[in-house]
């Protein structure tokens, strides 16, 4: 039995997907399962992306799922004991599931962690380093266009970034995966959240790398497509996550914010429509809150000390460790 499985979620991603599964085939350490989930891609990646070995398979949604749904589907049967999410516009580099692996080792008391994401444009640049979570409902991926070399130990972060993270599977089924209502974007903050309230740790891994192009199959960061599903997830995640009375500080907070940058670039009613649309939601989401705040274990002082309260650091997109302590 491997002790990963690496899930691909694959949408019209065209030539990238060949990429990383090309990166995924050349790791010095072999032994690790790969499926790659289709989500009815129309662009012809899924026809033209060739199985390396016998290690690999290809695996047909049949339709749109998103990345949340998409990746719970490539999970599923797994036995292996880790988990590991990988975009298609990601190529990691050969030691990436080597490194992945030591820190496992390094960090037995964790159950996710991050890879060190460099931009695939420019290698000297961080995409990103771990997902932080702030108590105006805003996340980001901490340490955007910093140096790479900036990161250089092992540190906890508030979440895994899911275009490369790896999982302990059998706490990511004990979760319930990914919330597939996310459909994509943020739902690794949410499930990072969850684990969090569950007393788990997630651990950024500096020497595990790839490089990410970010928002491939969405047309990019600055598409509306990823803004508006980032900023009403953010409305999913603040309201199933964050607990009572945090909620409501955090909760206007978030509202406020969007109002006050709406209103300085002239984006208001794009973000109006994301607020709303996340909102409409809220019954089934209260209910789903229910489950998950009965399954926390932190005190409410632990789960403050978690986000990020100044503002700088939000606006900034700084990395934000957490303290081996807070738990």
């Amino acid at each position: 039995m491997p002790w990963v499985r690496v899930v691909i979620v694959n949408y019209n991603s065209g030539p990238l997907l060949a990429a990383a599964v090309a990166g995924l085939a050349r790791q010095t350490d072999p032994d690790f399962e790969a499926v790659i989930v289709d989500n009815a891609s129309t662009d012809g990646s899924a026809e033209a992306v060739v199985l390396p070995d016998c290690r690999f398979r290809l695996l047909r949604a049949g339709n749109n799922l998103g990345f949340a749904a998409g990746s719970n589907l490539g999970a599923s049967g797994a036995r292996t004991a880790w988990l590991a999410m990988l975009n298609p516009d990601a190529v990691p580099d050969p030691e990436w599931l080597a490194n992945l692996r030591r820190a496992t080792a390094r960090h037995p008391e964790a159950a996710a962690f991050g890879s060190t994401q460099v931009d695939a444009h420019y290698p000297g640049t961080l995409d990103g380093a771990g997902d932080n979570y702030s108590i105006y409902g805003i996340a980001w991926r901490g340490g955007t266009g910093a140096p790479a070399e900036s990161i250089r130990q092992d540190f906890r972060v508030f979440s895994a970034c899911a275009a490369a993270a790896l999982y302990r599977r059998d706490t990511f089924e004990e979760a319930g995966g990914f919330s597939e209502p996310f459909f994509c974007y943020l739902e690794d903050v949410d499930l990072g959240f969850r684990l969090n309230l569950r007393g788990h740790h997630a651990i950024q891994v500096p020497d595990a790398r790839v490089a990410h192009i970010g928002s491939a199959s969405s047309g990019g960061k600055a598409s509306t497509f990823a803004f508006y599903h980032a900023l009403r997830n953010a409305v999913y995640v603040c309201v199933r996550c964050v607990p009572f009375p945090l909620v409501f500080l955090s909760m206007p907070l978030l509202v406020v914010w969007q109002f006050w940058v709406g209103l300085r670039t002239n984006s208001l009613a794009a973000r109006i429509s994301a607020l709303r649309d996340g909102l409409s939601r809220v019954a089934p989401l209260l209910r789903e809150r229910r489950v998950i705040q009965s399954e926390r274990r932190l005190s409410l002082w632990q789960v403050a000390s978690l986000l990020v309260w100044r503002p700088r650091h939000v606006t900034t997109h700084a990395i934000v460790p957490l303290s081996p302590r807070q738990e």
